[in-house]
């Protein structure tokens, strides 16, 4: 066909034509199927956002719920693994065992999913969250003590919880501001870091009497207490002055959930085979 045989729109734009050419007839007809498919695809399927979920769709048919399928099917296959690990005694659990091996794969996902938001992706850490890696453990680092601590957690309103309170020494006016100066000074002396001799040697006073009977007279700690080594450089929230005033003045008090409300006692005994494995504890 011409361009003499084809009509035109009736449109012109500096002398050049619109042709009324038709679309082709297998692009029309696919563009048909599309908007039947379309509608059909809404109502067979979850298509239309709500405010709180998607349509359903007549065939009800949901990615959750295929999800939630495929994992019953592998807590099926695993049961078996599962309730062996549940009754462990972990304190007994060959290293060189499948049992064991499984609960580390397992507990790695459960630390994953659950723990590395706090202590970091590669268990070190962060600023109130503890290194996982080293041998410096507030409540035990044995593997019953990790056990027990992640089915408890630490200062949650369980009745099991791991539980101590450091007073907030300068907020709630238990020491004048210069005796809070005088202990951080001491304490800096304890890690051997620089300080003030003269305002150290005061606050070994004011250490004894307040600080001792949690941190122990020499300063080392109570782990069963939650009360840190103060000698070593291992800080959960820094050593320096600043952070020492700031702690002194008004005390930390970090929370972790108690997991074995949230977790099978499989996946708790898991995290502390995998936790501790990692090197750290006892």
């Amino acid at each position: 066909m011409s361009k003499k045989d084809v009509e035109t729109t009736g449109h012109s734009w500096d002398g050049i034509e619109e042709l009324n050419n038709p679309l082709p007839r297998w692009w029309l007809m696919v563009f048909y199927a599309s908007i039947i498919w379309a509608i059909a695809y809404s109502i067979a399927m979850p298509a239309w956002p709500g405010i709180k979920s998607a349509t359903a769709g007549m065939l009800g048919w949901s990615t959750r719920a295929e999800v939630a399928k495929d994992i019953a099917s592998f807590e099926e296959m695993n049961a078996g693994v599962n309730a062996e690990l549940a009754s462990a005694d972990v304190t007994t659990i060959d290293v060189n065992s499948d049992l064991h091996n499984y609960g580390v794969n397992m507990g790695a996902a459960v630390f994953r999913a659950n723990c590395s938001q706090c202590h970091g992706s590669g268990a070190a850490g962060n600023v109130g969250y503890p290194n996982l890696l080293d041998n410096d453990w507030l409540w035990g680092g044995t593997i019953d003590e990790v056990a027990y601590t992640i089915q408890h957690g630490v200062r949650n309103e369980t009745d099991e919880a791991r539980y101590s309170e450091m007073p907030r020494f300068g907020a709630d006016e238990l020491l004048e501001p210069a005796q809070i100066d005088q202990v951080v000074e001491y304490v800096l002396s304890l890690s051997g870091q620089d300080h003030d001799a003269a305002m150290a040697t005061e606050g070994a006073v004011v250490f004894a009497d307040n600080c001792a009977a949690c941190h122990l007279e020499d300063g080392t700690g109570d782990i069963f207490q939650g009360a840190p080594n103060l000698t070593d450089a291992i800080w959960l929230y820094g050593g320096d002055r600043a952070t020492l005033k700031e702690t002194v003045t008004n005390a930390r008090f970090g929370v972790m959930p108690a997991w074995g409300q949230r977790l099978s006692q499989a996946e708790v005994n898991a995290a502390a085979l995998y936790v501790h494995q990692l090197g750290g504890g006892q």
